[in-house]
């Protein structure tokens, strides 16, 4: 049977990793203040979605991703490496 999520039983890769970009920001970034960076972008987050991308348990579509990628100014590879 196959199931929709990474080894470690996480709903998306780049979880993870958005929490350490948001973290290293210089200034850091609340996951507020992440959320309205996107909402700024066209896509509808809020700090509690955030939250669970970050700590796996929300799926992230392609275009969350582009946005993410755009704020963060880094490529899909990287935020998925």
């Amino acid at each position: 049977m196959f199931k929709n999520r990474a080894i470690d039983g996480k709903n998306n890769l780049c979880g993870e990793k958005i929490f350490i970009l948001r973290k290293n920001a210089n200034p850091k970034m609340s996951q507020r203040i992440l959320a309205e960076k996107c909402q700024l972008l066209g896509i509808d987050l809020d700090k509690n979605a955030i939250q669970r991308i970050e700590s796996g348990q929300r799926f992230v579509t392609d275009i969350e991703i582009v946005c993410l990628c755009k704020i963060f100014k880094i490529s899909v590879d990287e935020l998925l490496s």
